[in-house]
């Protein structure tokens, strides 16, 4: 979808694009230009989410739920070997 950049540089963002993209009146919105010369805009909500999640997967995986087990003591657990 096109749409004009004003003077101030302001651009409106198409409702469908809005709606797609859950940004509401109000919002703020974070942008970013990509390497390429496009330009990102993405909801903060949105991001913040997802850097939430990424940092949630994050913490998962610096845990060690099996403290003292080695790989293969695990594997034959796995595979019903004592």
């Amino acid at each position: 979808m096109a749409t004009n950049v004003t003077v101030k540089g302001q651009v409106t963002l198409p409702k469908a694009v809005r709606d797609a993209a859950g940004i509401r009146p109000g919002d703020r919105v974070n942008v970013r230009v990509r390497p390429e010369g496009g330009v990102i805009i993405e909801a903060v909500a949105a991001l913040e989410s997802e850097q939430l999640y990424k940092g949630r997967l994050e913490e998962m995986s610096r845990r060690r739920p099996m403290r003292g087990l080695s790989t293969e003591d695990v594997m034959r657990m796995t595979r019903g070997e004592d």
